[in-house]
């Protein structure tokens, strides 16, 4: 919110539980999946709830074991979830939504605690199978097909919005002839507290005023018709082209037999004295037109889906260098660019969801471990009241246009230009190897310095002596980033409360001056010497 170093500290530590969430409840993965139903079907969605049985153990009590409870994000088909208007741009856009899923009646009592007979229910479910094609051709699509799951039970959840009735909401859920659960909405997972629906909605191409988006496979479909239909015809051309066609006068030979056993190889044909004997005609060629209109179906398959097989031409593997061909490799695929962006407006709505739960849910201190930039595995203890906003924003570009061979290519720029050089005109150690991982395998913002480990030193000992510890200054401390971090820290609204601990940080700064001074007057009578 402002730059404040509060703010800042706590900008990084929603990030870091972000993160760490995102990590436990494999994020990569319900992407993957999600991103595979909304290029099939147009849309998937994300459910994000709080889970009691997630998290660590908070009590045991009786054989019995309460757990501190996690937030958990699962995806959603879009044909389990049913909009109370189809007309509905967004989630937060309609005033009721059922999520309809059909369960194992062990699940459901272990869940809600109700016993139910269960029964043959119905799903969709989707396999690959084996189509047909002319002339011999065959290929494996994907099929939509119905299924029968036994010993099941359909669970209707029907999420209300706050109004008049119902100021929170209302969540109804029903399976078979039971009422499982009949109460408020359960998530304040809205901005300013206010409670709605815990659904992300991501589409592969946005339709206007339509809740369901549209997939690439729709738009698709028409030229995959058009492409077969000029297949098949070129095909039939080919056919007769390799058969060929024969002209026979008629009543000059056995056409029942010629018919029955056509043209072997050595086949005698008898025909009557006196008639013009058979002859094949002439087949002519392929259409130019044949070919024309499949390259230009192909090349509407790539306009529309984005795949372009570009190096399969001479020409560009000769005249390009490698940095060139991997920017081309990157850019070709222009079609993801809108798929992308709804993937990321829909991670950071994720984001959003989670931080809210939170800050509900986690009323007491806990611990949560995550993993630092460098690498470093760190234990957070927090409770809802750090998390003071729930406002997210993207630090980096899109990843399709912020890619490593640009990354690499600038590095390369940079160090031609000397903008990495020091005064000398010399490359330093650590720009030496930030510039080395950069152009290896690593990554950009994991390219840290040795001050940017310093000044990460110096806010844990800043937090660790506010919490009543002690810290010494140490040989190898850059004293100057030590001296501006823990003087930061003083001035800033992280400063303690307590005399004695701010008298401890201030007594901690004067022995890194001290040291800062001792130092400058051994390298000064070391200068000395030397001359």
């Amino acid at each position: 919110a402002t730059s404040d170093a509060a703010d800042i500290g706590t900008a990084k530590f929603a990030t870091s539980l972000i993160k760490g969430v995102e990590e436990e409840n494999d994020l990569r993965q319900a992407v993957n999946s999600a991103c595979f139903w909304s290029e099939v079907s147009g849309t998937a969605f994300y459910k994000i709830v709080w889970n009691k049985e997630k998290g660590g153990v908070a009590a045991e009590d009786e054989g019995e074991t309460v757990f501190e409870g996690d937030a958990d994000i699962s995806v959603c088909p879009p044909y389990e979830i049913y909009p109370d208007s189809l007309a509905a741009s967004d989630v937060d856009d309609c005033s009721s939504i059922i999520h309809a899923k059909a369960y194992p009646v062990k699940v459901i009592e272990d869940i809600w605690g109700v016993k139910l007979k269960g029964r043959d229910v119905s799903v969709i479910n989707t396999d690959t199978a084996l189509s047909g094609g002319g002339y011999g051709y065959s290929a494996r699509k994907m099929r939509v097909f119905s299924d029968i799951k036994k010993q099941h039970e359909l669970v209707i959840e029907r999420y209300s919005m706050p109004d008049k009735d119902n100021p929170e909401g209302r969540l109804s859920i029903v399976a078979g002839n039971a009422l499982l659960y009949d109460g408020i909405l359960p998530y304040k997972n809205l901005h300013s507290e206010g409670r709605g629906f815990p659904f992300v909605r991501q589409v592969s191409i946005n339709q206007p005023c339509c809740f369901y988006g549209m997939s690439i496979i729709e738009r698709l479909i028409p030229v995959q018709r058009a492409y077969n239909a000029v297949k098949n015809r070129k095909h039939e051309f080919l056919n007769r082209l390799a058969l060929g066609v024969m002209a026979v006068e008629e009543g000059s030979i056995d056409l029942d037999n010629l018919e029955e056993e056509g043209l072997a190889p050595g086949k005698v044909l008898i025909y009557r004295q006196g008639s013009t004997p058979p002859f094949m005609m002439s087949p002519g060629s392929v259409p130019g037109e044949f070919r024309d209109e499949e390259d230009r179906l192909l090349a509407e398959f790539v306009n529309i889906s984005g795949v372009n097989d570009f190096l399969s031409t001479n020409t560009l593997k000769e005249n390009l260098s490698g940095i060139a061909l991997n920017l081309l490799i990157e850019q070709s695929n222009t079609r993801l660019t809108s798929a992308a962006e709804e993937v990321r407006g829909a991670v950071k709505k994720i984001g959003q969801h989670i931080l809210r739960l939170y800050r509900q849910f986690a009323t007491t201190k806990r611990l949560k471990r995550i993993a630092g930039d460098n690498g470093e595995i760190e234990r957070l203890c927090f409770s809802n009241s750090d998390i003071t906003s729930d406002d997210l924003v993207f630090d980096t570009e899109n990843e399709l246009s912020d890619t490593p061979a640009s990354r690499k290519s600038m590095a390369v720029e940079l160090l031609k230009l000397g903008l990495l050089s020091d005064e000398n005109g010399r490359l330093t150690d650590g720009a030496k190897s930030k510039v080395l991982e950069i152009l290896g395998f690593g990554n950009w913002e994991s390219a840290r310095s040795a001050d940017e480990l310093h000044i990460k030193k110096a806010r844990k000992e800043s937090a660790a002596m506010a919490n009543g510890g002690g810290y010494e200054p140490e040989e190898t401390d850059n004293h100057a980033l030590h001296i501006e971090e823990h003087t930061r820290f003083i001035i800033s609204s992280e400063t303690p409360v307590n005399d004695n601990k701010r008298q401890k940080i201030l007594d901690h700064i004067r022995l890194h001056k001290k040291y800062q001074r001792l130092q400058k007057e051994a390298d000064a009578i070391s200068a000395g010497n030397n001359k």
